[in-house]
């Protein structure tokens, strides 16, 4: 038996990346897993990925997956796809808000056209979409988020600051800090209805398409980068293991497989060095 056996599953950010490799994962592990993102066909984007990809893979492992493109910057959109997801395979229990943008630019530069995009796509549509869950969640008494964060949330501390200290990244982490915070402000919220809300983030960077493109890591075959199916194995730790065990968990990858038994020997942040200050409380 899988761990989501019969459970309806939505994945944001499905088309490529960590999104792909969670969505796969959960499929196996039993899950009718809807797959979202803008990215229907390939070659809508310049990025290698699709929604077709992704669903046309986890069918031919015989499992369960259907696409749902949406723009979920969008309000009105999340409205539509979760209400056609429920059309499809019933309430929802698991949500996992995994799709992300960012531009690295310096704040000086930054086009508010691109701000706002930006925090649509990381902050507004993790909450519309997970007030619109919430509706079948709380009510059964039952269901997980998982929202996906970044190490960019650790800002860069005290100054005075190297001449080569990181730029462009300032609105992307603080996106992501607030997503942390989120998260944990509404695990405490929806406890008593035994709904889950739980965050994590990579311990190492992830060789993906979009990190790749921003030059984080040098290609897919990044030897220093973490596989993406770790992030698959630790979102899926976080939607499935009791609710006392992980509520308001805001974590890594690696440390939270670590501690659970699942992984040995894990690396990067967590587990050799601190994470954000939400992931310590």
């Amino acid at each position: 038996m899988g761990k989501l056996d019969g459970k309806t599953v939505i994945v944001t950010g499905a088309s490529r990346g960590i999104g792909k490799e969670i969505a796969a994962l959960f499929a196996a592990e039993g899950g009718q897993v809807a797959c979202v993102a803008r990215t229907l066909h390939e070659g809508d984007h310049p990025l290698e990925g699709s929604l077709d990809h992704t669903v046309a893979e986890i069918k031919a492992a015989g499992n369960d997956a259907r696409s749902f493109a949406a723009d979920i910057s969008d309000y009105n959109e999340c409205v539509r796809v979760v209400d056609e997801v429920r059309k499809a395979y019933g309430p929802i229990d698991v949500l996992v808000n995994n799709a992300a943008l960012t531009y690295f630019i310096p704040i000086k530069d930054y086009p508010i056209n691109r701000w706002h995009r930006s925090f649509a796509v990381n902050v507004h549509a993790p909450f519309y979409l997970s007030q619109l869950v919430l509706q079948d969640m709380c009510e059964r008494k039952s269901g997980s988020i998982v929202n996906i964060s970044s190490g960019a949330a650790i800002g860069p501390g005290r100054g005075p600051y190297p001449e080569n200290v990181g730029r462009g990244g300032t609105l992307y982490g603080a996106e992501k800090a607030a997503l942390e915070r989120f998260s944990q402000g509404l695990a405490s919220e929806v406890y008593a209805d035994n709904v889950s809300v739980t965050c994590v983030s990579p311990s190492q960077v992830v060789p993906t398409p979009g990190t790749v493109f921003h030059h984080l890591v040098t290609g897919l075959d990044d030897p220093r980068g973490e596989p993406p199916e770790l992030m698959a194995k630790a979102a899926l730790l976080l939607a499935t293991e009791p609710i006392e065990k992980v509520a308001g968990r805001v974590t890594y990858s690696q440390e939270i497989l670590q501690e659970f038994g699942w992984i040995t020997n894990g690396k990067g942040t967590g587990v050799e060095r601190k994470g954000s200050g939400y992931s310590q409380i």
